[in-house]
């Protein structure tokens, strides 16, 4: 955007700027490139000092608040420091003083782009240290691993939209991590949030960002997380919490490629790859009109089942070690902790594993990791002999419930204690009690 009343120099910058392979906005004062700066966003503004309305250095703060990244540089015909340090100091990128040459403005802008292009590399580096120290590893060699492997690898490098189905625990976070580490927007971010993680009011907000004012308690503008992983992957996981009137938005935004602020009327195009997950049944959730089935088949291009621990048994030993290694790197599982983790019931999936490998470590100061460290609860022959009493009777819900009021007993009544315990959410647990408090009613 190119700000300043001077009628011949707007005219001159109409003509050369685009010649010089740039599109510009010509604005003849302040409150015009205000109006623009609402409206639009920019690389560079180039803005006289001294203008009707507002002054430059009024646009440039205005500039900063709306969108920082912008560079902005100023043209002035005052050859003091002073006007050139004021400028400085509110976040211009360099001055000009007028008249200038097109020369020098052309080496100027070659600058603000090598700025850019700098920081663009700055942040994919930063991502890419991050991908290396915390690559995500999906341990197992089981049949139904193995499966989850081999379509992570085949979708991965396509841009279709996945969605990623298990129980509570069991991964779906580090799926959708794989996904965009082997995917070409690796380089970019990569965004988690948590649908039934906020309330209501804010889902909105913390998906599109808003403008200063939009509503109470708004003193600022915020960049919505769409904005935020442009070019890379949003992750919503827990898609199934997602309230209806947010599910029509988030359909128009996987089908236009647009967000809109809250606050705002113009819509800014991003350009995401959106991953999604979900423990609960989205089909009958469409039956029950709780969510909404045009958006279930837009989230649902490419479908991945992550099976539940108790179901790849085998890779509980793997899992284990690979757990105990990120606490201390040279311990190592004994036999019997071996045997008790394999017998284990896992209602808590991968996190409740996590959960008891990091108080074995804590109990156990030097040499294996053995049953005895594991937590007092923990009696896997226990469990193991009444799961064999009771096969072919004890359904997986009468197994949840056994854990569920084993944690409660525990914990002497203590939910979120309980919840951590078990490795799944404090929300779960509640579902959970509730499922079986409304079964109980029916019988």
């Amino acid at each position: 955007m190119f700000a300043d009343d001077e009628r011949s120099l707007q005219e001159l910058m109409k003509l050369e700027l685009p010649r010089l392979g740039h599109r510009v906005t010509v604005c003849p004062d302040g409150l015009t490139a205000v109006a623009a700066l609402e409206k639009n966003t920019y690389d560079c503004i180039l803005v006289d000092l001294d203008m009707p309305g507002k002054d430059g250095i009024e646009v440039i703060a205005h500039c900063k608040e709306l969108a920082p990244e912008t560079e902005a540089v100023v043209l002035t015909g005052k050859s003091s420091m002073d006007s050139a340090i004021a400028a400085l100091r509110h976040g211009a990128f360099d001055y000009l003083t007028k008249p200038c040459k097109l020369i020098e403005l052309q080496a100027l802008l070659q600058r603000v782009a090598d700025k850019r292009q700098l920081t663009q590399k700055y942040r994919a580096l930063q991502h890419q240290v991050q991908r290396l120290e915390g690559a995500p590893q999906l341990i197992g060699k089981t049949p139904g691993m193995q499966k989850v492997n081999l379509l992570v690898a085949k979708v991965a490098p396509t841009s279709s939209t996945v969605l990623i189905l298990g129980e509570t625990g069991t991964g779906k976070e580090l799926v959708a991590r794989a996904l965009h580490d082997h995917s070409t927007r690796a380089d970019h971010p990569f965004v988690a949030i948590n649908c039934g993680a906020l309330p209501e009011t804010l889902i909105e907000s913390e998906l599109f960002g808003h403008r200063k004012g939009a509503f109470t308690g708004a003193d600022d503008h915020r960049v919505g997380l769409f904005e935020v992983a442009h070019g890379g992957t949003l992750f919503l996981d827990e898609i199934g919490e997602l309230p209806k009137a947010m599910q029509a938005k988030l359909l128009r935004v996987l089908e236009s490629g647009e967000i809109r602020r809250v606050g705002e009327n113009k819509s800014t195009t991003v350009d995401v790859r959106v991953v999604c997950a979900t423990h609960r049944d989205l089909q009958v959730m469409v039956a029950e009109e709780e969510f909404r089935e045009d958006l279930m088949y837009r989230i649902n291009t490419f479908e991945i089942h992550l099976p539940p621990l108790r179901e790849r048994v085998e890779d509980v030993p793997a899992l284990a070690r690979h757990l105990l290694s990120r606490h201390r790197r040279e311990a190592e599982l004994a036999e019997d902790a071996i045997e008790a983790l394999c017998g284990h019931v896992w209602p808590g999936n991968v996190r409740e594993l996590a959960n008891v490998i990091e108080h074995a470590t804590i109990l156990c100061d030097s040499g294996p990791i053995r049953r005895e460290h594991l937590p007092q609860h923990f009696d896997s022959r226990r469990l193991q002999g009444a799961a064999r009493q009771r096969r072919g009777v004890m359904t997986l819900r009468e197994m949840e419930m056994e854990a569920i009021r084993e944690a409660l007993e525990r914990t002497d009544g203590n939910k979120p204690k309980a919840a951590e315990q078990l490795g799944v959410s404090l929300k779960t647990l509640y579902n959970k009690l509730n499922q079986a408090s409304e079964l109980e009613k029916s019988a």
